[in-house]
């Protein structure tokens, strides 16, 4: 009886079996097979093939997508490391740009300490030459005056010399 029972659950005669197992046939694909033994035609059932993938995706999709999440927050994290690099690049050009003013800085300061220097020699050596000037001048002017002194002493002695050369005494 319970035979029975399965009759009527499944295929009613033998002939019905193989029908439905040809149908299941139909539906399946061939896989290749890469051997070197002669080629046969493997059927897999579809839906087996539906339910393998669909496990083995349901295994291995949750940690691809966990590394995918987790390669894409490294590639993030490693963009914001280059751009920190490049300010941080950026900020030592700067201070190397800055230490080469400050001695800039310090060579126009050097520099401006020469000029000064010599401003106040140039300055220095313009009184010089003024007081050098009026010294020669005054010299000048003093031989001058002593040359003049000397030709008028010249003078007088010559006059007096006239003088005291004896004239005659004119007759009346």
């Amino acid at each position: 009886m319970e035979e029975e029972g399965m009759g009527d659950e499944g295929p009613s005669s033998q002939s019905e079996l193989h029908q439905s197992e040809d149908q299941e046939l139909a539906h399946q694909e061939p896989l290749p097979v890469e051997d070197s033994s002669p080629v046969e035609n493997v059927f897999v059932d579809k839906k087996a093939v539906d339910k393998l993938t669909e496990g083995l995706l349901s295994h291995y999709l949750p940690d691809l997508q966990n590394s995918k999440r987790a390669l894409q927050e490294l590639t993030q994290n490693q963009l914001v490391l280059l751009d920190t690099l490049d300010q941080e690049v950026t900020k030592f050009r700067e201070c190397n740009a800055l230490l080469d003013l400050n001695s800039l800085f310090t060579e126009a300061k050097v520099y401006h300490n020469k000029l000064v220097n010599i401003r106040k020699e140039m300055i220095m050596l313009h009184e010089k030459t003024t007081k050098l000037k009026k010294r020669s001048l005054k010299l000048q002017q003093q031989k001058q005056k002593e040359a003049l002194e000397k030709e008028q002493q010249r003078e007088k002695e010559l006059e007096r010399e006239r003088q005291l050369i004896a004239k005659p005494a004119k007759r009346t």
